[in-house]
């Protein structure tokens, strides 16, 4: 039986010049001025700065081009674009942080700076100062080199006595191994080469000058760590019967103690990453005023030689075949150079209408700085203000930066959900996150307040929330269980 059927398929279709509009809109400053210098060096029609003159453009554009349609054989089918190739998921594109905060006038200056000795080779140069014959060496640098980048050894000393002996032919036994583990232990920074954080915490106690509150550090360390971990302070103070300003000097100077030795050492080693604000937000005379960074908007043109070069094929009467290719070729990177203009003043406007719309529905809090003032904003809530779709605001909001009196903000930090309060009025997430950390930083941090009871002050505050909600915010602010909270 022959069965026929009827089957509707809705499909958005996008050209590869819309594709490209939408890439161009996702990249913050600096990653567009790099994706400018990359056109600028592909297209050679495609000129910095301002034109000299008029070239009576519009003439040129509107005759010149259509006569040369026949060459433009290289059109590509919008039926053929798989839009998920070309476009990213990813709420924070790497290069998001990748950025400096020079401007476009500054003078472009080269910085000297000297380069830095690696962690592992000033552990290594720091092996000279000790008296070691060539075995002793030779176990000391396979030890520093079996240190990771935070500064422990991770590996029990039989499978390093094996590994030696197996990769390096070095035979010795675990006595050696460890006799050298303790001239490892005595290099800078202090903990380093430690198996685990107890040893780590406790190899730079050892290295303090010895007073009360440094011995009783130690001895918790030694015997009491586990206590001391799950802060069972009452424990710590029936165990050694002291009093409880003594024990939190003990506590204080485990606090101060650094638990990964080799990462404040490589940490000074990396390149400082600078973001540049992508818009500048500024209240004068009691208005908001919002700019857009310069270097979102060159001056740009279409190479007069180029279109002088179209001018002349057209008046020419012998046409080759080698100069149907010369002008194809022209006439293709004039097309992408006038896109490529068009494309860039499109990204700017989008981008201004973006953040204008945003600053004018956060325009309490732009003016003075209050978190819980931020209203509950979503991004259907801007594409419908200024008509444009989704994912194009989700594009400008996910990568782009905006100074304000009050710092320098990520503008996707602006959007929350909505829940309501006692009220029945809609309140913004983040406000209730904010009046949450301001409740956790005035607690008593001798006795920290637990969830539940966190859940009842924002419900006497007008935020009735569950427990489990407390505790999502509490995870998402990257603040501790109370047990953890406690301090003596």
């Amino acid at each position: 039986m022959l069965k026929q059927f009827l089957q509707l398929k809705l499909s958005q279709k996008l050209s590869p010049q819309q594709i490209q509009l939408m890439k161009l809109i996702q990249l913050p400053t600096q990653a567009f001025e790099q994706r400018l210098k990359e056109e600028m060096v592909e297209n050679p029609a495609l000129e910095a700065g301002k034109e000299e003159d008029e070239y009576e453009r519009d003439e040129f554009e509107n005759d010149d081009y259509d006569e040369y349609d026949e060459f433009d054989n290289d059109r590509i089918d919008a039926e053929d674009i798989n839009i998920d190739e070309y476009l990213s998921n990813d709420e924070t594109p790497d290069y998001k942080l990748q950025a400096n905060n020079y401007s476009d006038d500054d003078e472009d200056r080269s910085m000297p700076f000297a380069a830095p000795v690696s962690f592992h080779q000033d552990l290594i140069n720091q092996l000279n100062t000790f008296i070691l014959n060539d075995e002793e060496r030779e176990i000391a640098e396979f030890l520093v080199g079996s240190i990771d980048d935070m500064g422990y050894i991770r590996r029990s000393v039989p499978d390093i006595v094996d590994d030696m002996a197996f990769t390096q032919g070095i035979y010795t036994d675990e006595k050696n191994v460890e006799r050298i583990l303790h001239i490892i232990h005595e290099l800078e920074p202090s903990g380093v080469g430690a198996r685990d954080l107890q040893e780590c915490l406790l190899l730079q106690l050892k290295h303090k000058t010895p007073t009360e509150s440094v011995e009783l550090a130690i001895d918790i360390l030694e015997n009491q760590f586990e206590s001391f971990t799950k802060k069972h302070y009452d424990k710590l103070l029936q165990k050694y019967g002291v009093s409880q300003d003594q024990l939190k000097k003990a506590i204080d100077e485990i606090e101060k103690l650094n638990p990964k030795p080799g990462g404040a050492f490589t940490g000074n080693n990396k390149m400082i990453e600078h973001i540049v604000p992508d818009f500048t937000i500024r209240i004068v005379d009691g208005e908001l005023e919002l700019t857009l960074n310069g270097r979102n908007a060159p001056e740009l043109h279409v190479s007069k030689d180029y279109q002088e070069m179209m001018q002349t094929y057209k008046a020419s009467r012998d046409k080759s075949s080698q100069q149907k290719e010369a002008v194809q070729f022209i006439k293709q990177k004039l097309d992408s150079a006038k896109w490529f203009i068009d494309a860039i003043r499109q990204r700017q406007e989008t981008l201004f209408v973006t953040m204008n719309a945003i600053m004018h529905y956060q325009q309490e809090y732009f003016l003075d700085g209050d978190e819980t003032k931020l209203k509950p904003m979503i991004l259907k809530d801007i594409a419908d203000m200024i008509g444009l779709d989704i994912s194009t605001v989700s594009r400008v909001a996910n990568s782009k930066y905006v100074e304000t009196p009050y710092g320098t903000k990520l503008i996707k930090e602006f959007f929350s959900e909505a829940m309501k309060n006692d009220q029945g009025e809609d309140v913004s997430t983040l406000e209730i996150k904010k009046i949450l950390q301001n409740v956790i930083e005035e607690e008593d941090k001798q006795k920290p307040l637990p969830d539940d009871q966190l859940a009842e002050i924002l419900k006497e505050k007008g935020y009735p929330i569950a427990r489990r909600t407390i505790a999502k915010y509490r995870e998402q602010l990257d603040i501790p269980v109370a047990r953890m909270r406690k301090k003596i």
